[in-house]
């Protein structure tokens, strides 16, 4: 191996993908070093055939979801020390032929992180008008914050430093792609869009979830991301309310009871609620605080350790 050149290593993961795998695993071992496989628990030959054809292949017994089947790749390529580590789907929709756009801003130094975008311009998406409506609407709900406009595109490009970030995340399933913007700006990453051609006609039905289901996935994940980074503001704040509440209630309901010895059961019980609900709340903040902060913690130590 040319020792000018980046070690580039590319990720797919699959699942029932015996139909398109070959082609994608072939066409892609022309612009990267490695090609790693996931095999997510497919039932047909996805893996026999991304293996006889020179992919290293990583099996899930069972269906563990893209997130995990990216973590488990990610995992394995890092003890290979690659310059780039891309990522496509195994379904055909990305074209290996453009991995070289995604690689050469990191390669360059000009990002940690970059994004094959289907809304940048030069792009181009041959999607039924039903989907391309369905991607602006997904697209909007995982957008908390990124000036990424494409955040759900699977087509993506790492540096070892950007590896090392989203190897950090806990999606197992599609949110993946939300989360790891959260932790690129999270962690200061520089992140880069370049247009790219996505492929769905001819492909059957690439969606492996059905948008209701794809839609309550994402936006799981934007809140557990939303939460989990500010839970004072989000949880402490409105805890606090509502113990107010319920101290003032409370507090109407002694005076009420004293001077018409009437119990007045909605006031007992909105009192109650807004007491208990608060305070778990006000609970719930301090202690995810203090795990996040844990956490920051453990990662710039380990950052210091390397």
């Amino acid at each position: 191996m040319d020792a000018s050149k980046p070690f580039v290593v590319a990720c797919i993961p699959a699942k029932n993908e015996e139909g398109t795998i070959g082609s994608v695993v072939l066409k892609t071992k022309k612009y990267v070093d490695r090609v790693v496989v996931c095999d997510d628990g497919s039932v047909d030959l996805t893996g026999a055939i991304a293996e006889g054809l020179g992919a290293v292949v990583i099996r899930h017994e069972r269906k563990m979801g893209k997130g995990a089947a990216l973590n488990s790749s990610f995992r394995y390529v890092r003890d290979l020390k690659p310059d780039v580590v891309v990522v496509l789907d195994a379904d055909g929709q990305h074209d290996p032929s453009e991995i070289p756009r995604l690689v050469e801003p990191i390669v360059s130094g000009a990002a940690d992180m970059v994004v094959g975008s289907r809304y940048v311009g030069g792009s181009r998406v041959d999607a039924p008008f039903y989907r391309r409506v369905g991607l602006r609407l997904i697209n909007a709900l995982s957008n908390s914050g990124s000036n990424v406009v494409d955040t759900q595109s699977g087509f993506r490009a790492f540096s070892a430093k950007a590896l090392e970030v989203v190897l950090g995340g806990e999606a197992e399933g599609y949110g993946v792609e939300t989360e790891q913007l959260a932790l690129a700006q999270k962690n200061g990453l520089r992140v880069m869009e370049v247009p790219v051609a996505i492929r769905y006609n001819g492909l059957g039905n690439t969606s492996k979830k059905n948008p209701v289901s794809h839609g309550a996935e994402l936006l799981g994940t934007v809140l557990r991301l939303v939460v989990e980074d500010r839970p004072l503001l989000l949880l402490g704040v409105p805890g606090f309310f509502l113990t107010m509440v319920g101290v003032f209630t409370g507090g109407y309901f002694l005076w009420y009871f004293n001077t018409t010895h009437y119990f007045s059961l909605p006031l007992a019980l909105i009192t109650f609620g807004a007491l208990v609900i608060g305070v778990l709340l006000i609970i719930t903040s301090f202690i995810l605080y203090a795990m996040s902060r844990l956490r920051s913690s453990r990662l710039v130590n380990a950052n210091v350790s390397q």
